[in-house]
C-alpha cells in the first residue's frame, strides 16, 4: 500500500535539496552555456543516473556502511573534489573559439551527448552533499514498514525530479538573453566556471 505522506515528504525535501546551489548546479550551467542546451539536458539525465545509484545504496543497506565507515565516506568525498577540480581545469584548456549558444553540430562535436551523461553521473555520485543527504533522508524517514511499491515511486519521482529541474536550468540559463551576452564573454565564463569548480573541490577538500 502506498505511504502518500511519506511520498509527499521525501518528494518536498528532495526539491528543497534540488533548488540549493551545489556541484550539480554549477556544471550543468557550465555545460548548458559553454556547449549547448541540449549538452545541459543530457548532463541533467546523468545526474538521473547518479541518483539512482545513492538510491540504491540507501535502500539496500549501504548507508549504514557508509555512515559508520568514515574511510569509505572521505574516499568518496576526495574522489568527488578531484573530480570537480579535473572539470575546472579543463574549463581552462577547453577555450577555442566561441561556442556559446550555438545548438549547431559544431557547438555539440565538442562534447558528446555519452560523455555529458557521464560527467554529470560521476559529479552527482562523488558528490559528497549529495551522499550525505541521502544518508539522512533513507536513515531518517524510512524504516522496515514501508512498502517495496512506495519505495519504488519514491525512487521513480526523485530521478524523474531531478531530471526535470536541471532540464529547466539547462533551459532558462541557455536562453538567448544570456548567451547573446555570455557569446561576447566565453572566455571570461570559462574561467569563472573553472575557478569556481576548482573553488568546491578545494572546499570539499578542506572541510
Amino acid at each position: 500500500m502506498l505511504d502518500f505522506g511519506l511520498i509527499a515528504a521525501v518528494c518536498l525535501i528532495h526539491l528543497v535539496a534540488l533548488v540549493s546551489p551545489g556541484p550539480d548546479f554549477v556544471v550543468v550551467c557550465r555545460n548548458s552555456l559553454l556547449y549547448s542546451r541540449t549538452i545541459g539536458i543530457y548532463t541533467a539525465v546523468g545526474f538521473g543516473l547518479g541518483i539512482c545509484v545513492h538510491i540504491s545504496y540507501a535502500v539496500f543497506g549501504l548507508s549504514w556502511l557508509i555512515a559508520n565507515n568514515k574511510l569509505i565516506f572521505t574516499v568518496i568525498q576526495y574522489l568527488g573534489a578531484f573530480y570537480l577540480m579535473l572539470i575546472g581545469i579543463q574549463s581552462f584548456r577547453s577555450f577555442q573559439q566561441s561556442q556559446i549558444g550555438q545548438e549547431t553540430t559544431t557547438a555539440s562535436s565538442r562534447i558528446s551527448p555519452f560523455r555529458a551523461v557521464r560527467i554529470g553521473f560521476i559529479t552527482n555520485v562523488l558528490n559528497p552533499k549529495a551522499t550525505l543527504f541521502f544518508l539522512g533522508l533513507f536513515s531518517t524517514m524510512l524504516n522496515p514498514t514501508v512498502s517495496e511499491l512506495t519505495l519504488v515511486v519514491i525512487a521513480v519521482l526523485l530521478v524523474v525530479t531531478t531530471i526535470l529541474w536541471f532540464s529547466l536550468v539547462a533551459l532558462l540559463i541557455s536562453h538567448m538573453r544570456f548567451t547573446t551576452v555570455l557569446k561576447r564573454y566565453e572566455k571570461t565564463a570559462h574561467q569563472f566556471f573553472g575557478v569556481l569548480l576548482i573553488g568546491i573541490g578545494v572546499i570539499i577538500l578542506i572541510f
